[in-house]
């Protein structure tokens, strides 16, 4: 287990039967860039039972975050949904992924599209100050089925407005849209229909997107990962990854898995 911090849970929060998230210790050895995913999990018995966890926290932070969905039947998420504060969790000593900004070329905005927890790396995305450094609007879509499952909303809209570190540059860039399919809310529909449909830009104020300005990273269910970049490879836009910088990422590993 060298190659392992062991963590104590500081928090738990259940934000419908379907989705928790939780809190840990973070060892002062731990790094990671953020939008970054890192291995945690359990012991059971004497071996660890691992999945791949994007960190929900910024790398500033003294704690580390992360955001899960409730599997009844999952190896480890039927595992997990019964933490308490106190108990014991295990992650890497290493952090790896996609999702960051130095995987992108320079651009004028930056759109953050995630499904349920996908949201997860876009947290920290978010709450890092070279993010607004790079680009001029920062527009973070969230879409689920419910309302109920829009976790973070409040923490976006009304607890990073005021921090002391990145308040102004939220208050001043951040667009926040949610967007749901099956309940009466102010925002609906899928969110490639409403890009293809013009609707999220004429909503937020913005240019329909251009691969010439424009950078998106996408973090969420099979189907979210298909059709945007289906949507976006159709507007030219050029994937990147590690190493070679593009106009959208895609992250692979992902907790709802």
């Amino acid at each position: 287990m060298s190659s392992f911090n062991q963590e104590s849970v500081l928090s738990v929060h259940h934000w419908t039967d379907n989705l928790f998230s939780f809190t840990t210790t973070r060892d002062p050895s731990f790094r990671f860039r953020n939008g970054e995913f890192t291995m945690i999990g359990l012991k059971v018995g004497e071996k660890p039972l691992l999945r791949a966890y994007s960190v929900a926290s910024a790398n500033y932070e003294d704690r580390l975050e992360f955001f899960s969905i409730k599997v009844p039947d999952g190896p480890l998420t039927s595992r997990l949904q019964h933490l308490k504060q106190g108990d014991e969790v295990i992650v890497s000593r290493k952090a790896t992924g996609t999702l960051v900004i130095d995987n992108l070329d320079d651009g004028r905005n930056l759109y953050l599209i995630g499904t349920g927890t996908g949201l997860a790396p876009f947290l920290s995305v978010i709450k890092d100050p070279e993010t607004y450094e790079r680009f001029e609007k920062v527009v973070l879509l969230h879409g689920c089925r419910r309302v109920a499952e829009l976790a973070y909303g409040e923490m976006i809209t009304e607890k990073l407005p005021k921090d002391e570190l990145i308040g102004e540059l939220v208050r001043n860039q951040l667009i926040y849209y949610p967007t749901v399919t099956r309940d009466p809310f102010r925002n609906r529909g899928r969110i490639t229909d409403l890009i293809t449909s013009g609707k999220l830009f004429r909503d937020a104020g913005l240019a329909p997107l251009e691969s010439a300005h424009d950078r998106v990273m996408i973090c969420g269910s099979p189907a979210l990962v298909h059709d945007t970049r289906a949507l976006l490879s159709g507007k030219g836009f050029v994937e990147g990854n590690h190493g070679e910088p593009g106009q959208f990422l895609v992250e692979k590993a992902f907790a709802e898995r």
